[in-house]
């Protein structure tokens, strides 16, 4: 039936709305996910090279406090990440849409950017980055839970492929523009391209329709994916969809069952998603991730200022070298040693040539490569980590699943490691010099290598279920 040849009005008297195909299309879901995850890193990274000139400028810290300040308000921003993320997937996952928690987190995007820009005070500034890191706990948790539940497990790394580009887009983006922009054009000019990015976001997310939604004006054949990752059902009145019942409790709607068990507890859920040694080896990758990464944002500006005394343009150019852009259990693994002697290389930069600003940026290009291979990987196993507690006991997590929740929880990983990584990188600069800085984030890679060798894609040791096995484990979810 053609686009203008269906009713315009469903049964229970909504209106149809516009593009409504387009608008729950996979591919345009799997944009507005990528340019929201895409536009957070930048806007997170913009101020990265302003912020040791504004802080001195505008709010008047002294020279020997700004690295401190520096440090305290990225933690801040995990901060807040680290308390938001697992609160927002619990509400994702119980709430009837990923939508609203986006917009919310869109809303406190745009005030933590209003707040910064005017900031002439550092309380403004500690208030602004810790909506800053509410806002990313929405991203990261309710958007790429929005994503499995459209793409579902098939084109699951094809989706997380776009995301990861979207990442390393950003990245590379936020701390360039902001140097040349700040440098060129001054500090209000940063803020405006931030605003013209919040404010195509906006449009992006409000024109977005999840799938489950938009499936009373498509054809009947097209269903959408639940929120733990299968396929739904219509009601016969077309009116709600019903996520999917486990084979043991038949054509029983979830939320009619008598009792719940105890699994759906939000502290229950948490516990059955941790013992998945899956799980927290990725929630330690991403700890690890979180604590080298930034440490650089904390530490390298005011080092490439101090050592060759670039100013805003190149203290944001220099974090190209980290972008170096993009598989498992050995590639993730490989990629966290392959680091290792990388980082200890750090600590033959000591002076300001030519010589010495190349193998900086070398050195950073093959950081940034490392962690750019073994990020995707780390992204995917959270979903199988919770694909594979559904499928040894299915409806265990209850109506709504825990994908945004599992999200939330490697995000808690990487907002601590984003808490530690500035003090850490920050303190032992300080005290023991940059070289001995590089030996301790080599260190802490190397280590965290052998967990991820031996549980990503599961227990090294560990018999793989063979395909068929795997086929028969989906087919037996109705739907």
């Amino acid at each position: 039936m053609g686009l203008w040849t269906r009713p315009f009005l469903h049964e229970n008297g909504t209106k149809r709305p516009k593009f409504v195909e387009l608008r729950s299309s996979r591919w345009f879901i799997m944009f507005v996910v990528a340019f929201a995850t895409g536009t957070d890193i930048f806007m997170y990274g913009l101020i990265v090279p302003v912020t040791p000139t504004a802080l001195k400028d505008r709010v008047g810290i002294s020279e020997g406090n700004v690295q401190s300040w520096t440090s305290i308000l990225l933690a801040l921003y995990s901060a807040a990440l680290l308390a938001s993320a697992p609160v927002v997937g619990y509400i994702a996952d119980r709430s009837e849409s990923r939508r609203w928690p986006l917009l919310f987190g869109l809303v406190a995007l745009a005030a933590a950017t209003a707040l910064l820009c005017v900031g002439t005070h550092i309380a403004l500034w500690i208030v602004g980055r810790l909506f800053q890191g509410a806002a990313a706990a929405v991203v990261w948790t309710a958007g790429l839970a929005l994503m499995v539940d459209t793409v579902g497990k098939d084109d699951l790394g094809q989706a997380i492929g776009y995301v990861s580009m979207a990442i390393s887009v950003g990245t590379l983006a936020g701390p360039l523009l902001g140097g040349v922009v700040y440098e060129n054009g001054g500090y209000y000019a940063v803020f405006g391209l931030a605003f013209a990015f919040i404010a195509l976001d906006v449009i992006l997310r409000l024109l977005l329709i999840e799938r489950r939604h938009a499936i009373k004006w498509l054809a009947p054949e097209m269903t959408p994916l639940s929120v733990n990752g299968h396929q739904c059902t219509e009601k016969k009145s077309g009116e709600t969809l019903e996520s999917p019942v486990s084979p043991t409790n038949g054509s029983e709607r979830r939320e009619s069952q008598p009792s719940s068990p105890p699994s759906r507890g939000a502290l229950r859920r948490v516990a059955v998603l941790l013992s998945s040694p899956r799980l927290v080896v990725s929630v330690w990758g991403y700890f690890i991730l979180a604590i080298v990464l930034t440490s650089f944002d904390s530490v390298l500006p005011l080092f490439v200022q101090e050592t060759f005394g670039w100013q805003q343009s190149g203290q944001g150019l220099i974090f190209i070298s980290l972008m170096y852009p993009k598989s498992c259990r050995y590639i993730t693994a490989g990629a966290f040693l392959a680091s290792v002697p990388v980082m200890v290389l750090l600590r033959f930069v000591t002076h300001n040539s030519m010589q010495q600003k190349i193998l900086l940026c070398a050195l950073l290009a093959c950081v940034g490569l490392c962690f750019a291979v073994a990020m995707p990987p780390l992204v995917t196993e959270v979903f199988f980590a919770v694909k594979e507690k559904e499928d040894k006991t299915p409806d265990i997590f209850g109506r709504g699943g825990a994908m945004a929740l599992a999200f939330g929880l490697s995000n808690m990983g990487f907002a601590t490691g984003s808490l530690v990584g500035p003090f850490f990188a920050g303190f032992i600069r300080q005290e023991a010099g940059w070289g001995a800085m590089g030996w301790a984030l080599g260190l802490i890679a190397g280590i965290s290598s052998v967990p991820i060798l031996l549980f990503v894609g599961g227990w090294i040791l560990e018999k793989p279920i063979e395909p068929e096995n795997e086929v028969q484990l989906t087919d037996s979810t109705p739907g």
